[in-house]
């Protein structure tokens, strides 16, 4: 009898291949982005930190960064793109294991929901918490600080969101949709609520630096990171969808 390759093993395969390609996706696309919108706004940051920075020394030579900032334009796309090769290996994961806890039939629902959990858990929660500011913007003696701080109110804003799903699925049969949306959204807030209470406040932008650009960098932050967990839940759900109705007839997907 020929050899042929386990089907759960091969099927977890085709999945995180899947999920390779829908990050890859994901992250052109949110890299574009951007390059189009995010770069100018660095690029002003920049120029108001080299005019208010004090003259230098006759005689003195200028610091030189490490890269250049068209090095670190040409970079921008193939940063986005490995980033969202990892997320999206991470996502054919997690879809991999909370597939069946997803509770809907349609492969391209279930994907957009798992992608949704994780911006607003990942990205949303953290967002409002602790804004992004231009590169040129922070004190770098309190880098590890803030870091901390926003791994944690990472994995707070995820916490949430898990305990608003559970909430909601908590009430017993019949309980009316209302109140199932209420009560898991009264659990998300609640837990959101002691995490922000629980973490430092962190605010290290000078009162000199426009308002408006920082508004801009910080909103087209957020469509970056919302363009990617969109395109790559979309991009892994119709994949997914794609493959399902390739597969011949009695087949069923492979689960881990």
């Amino acid at each position: 009898m020929p050899l042929t390759a386990h089907p759960k093993a091969h099927g977890f395969g085709a999945v995180l291949l899947r999920g390779l390609l829908a990050g890859l996706i994901a992250g052109l696309l949110s890299g574009a982005f951007a390059f189009t919108f995010g770069e100018p706004q660095i690029d002003a940051a920049i120029a108001i930190e080299g005019a208010s920075a004090p003259p230098a020394a006759p005689g003195a030579t200028a610091d030189e960064p490490l890269v250049s900032r068209n090095g670190q334009k040409a970079g921008l796309i193939l940063a986005t793109s490995l980033a969202g090769l990892a997320l999206g290996l991470l996502f054919a994961v997690a879809y991999t294991v909370l597939r069946r806890r997803l509770r809907t039939p349609d492969d391209t629902r279930a994907a957009l929901g798992l992608a949704l959990a994780a911006l607003i858990g990942g990205v949303l929660v953290p967002w409002v918490k602790y804004p992004p500011s231009p590169p040129a913007v922070g004190d770098p003696n309190t880098i590890t600080q803030r870091t901390i701080s926003y791994l944690a109110i990472i994995v707070i804003g995820l916490v949430a969101v898990w305990a608003s799903v559970v909430a909601f699925r908590s009430l017993r049969a019949g309980t009316p949709e209302w109140r199932r949306l209420l009560t898991g959204l009264g659990a998300f807030l609640l837990v959101v609520v002691i995490g922000y209470a629980l973490l430092p406040n962190i605010d290290e932008v000078p009162g000199t630096f426009p308002a408006s650009l920082l508004w801009n960098f910080r909103i087209t932050s957020l469509g970056t990171s919302t363009i990617l967990w969109t395109a790559l839940g979309l991009s892994f759900g119709a994949l997914t969808a794609r493959s399902n109705q390739a597969r011949p007839a009695g087949k069923t997907p492979a689960t881990v």
